[in-house]
């Protein structure tokens, strides 16, 4: 029996997100593709007002909110915003191929 191929694979891409807060003590980031984990997934202070983590993720359009200083927020950086539930808005995240 010949052996079939594989079709094709999403490859998960590592992306850097950064984000210039001045005033923050903590800063976390969540979404669909975290399953809007509560908690969130920590973003690391790089100094003066930086802040970053890198994400492994799929090719896509994912949501996001930020979660800083214990309050959700929208992140004012965002290039393209669409309106939530709750009356704010949740950025987007766009994963190239």
């Amino acid at each position: 029996m010949p052996k079939l191929k594989d079709g094709p694979k999403s490859v998960a891409k590592r992306v850097r997100f950064t984000l210039r807060l001045p005033q923050a003590d903590e800063v976390a980031i969540t979404g669909n593709f975290s399953n809007w984990a509560p908690e969130g997934i920590p973003l690391h202070h790089g100094g003066r007002d930086e802040w970053y983590t890198t994400l492994e993720l799929a090719p896509g359009v994912y949501e996001y909110r930020l979660k800083i200083d214990g309050e959700w927020r929208d992140d004012p950086e965002a290039a393209r915003k669409v309106p939530n539930p709750f009356g704010t808005e949740n950025g987007i995240l766009i994963v190239g191929q």
